[in-house]
């Protein structure tokens, strides 16, 4: 089973996600891009751990 870390930062870096998203107007231009790029960064982790899991359970 996924630890209790594993699980707050899959809904951190999701949540990351959406915030950036929904307030993309709001976020100065220079730190748009980084932002962006460390988000799906987290993102991308996140489905790693997520099958991972998925993976570790099942054998």
């Amino acid at each position: 089973m996924a630890t209790e870390a594993n699980i707050i930062f899959i809904v951190a870096s999701f949540g990351l996600a959406v915030v950036l998203i929904l307030s993309r107007e709001k976020i100065p231009q220079t730190m748009r891009r980084p932002m962006a790029i460390l988000s799906i960064l987290f993102v991308l982790f996140a489905f790693f751990l997520i099958v991972y899991t998925f993976f570790k359970v099942g054998s």
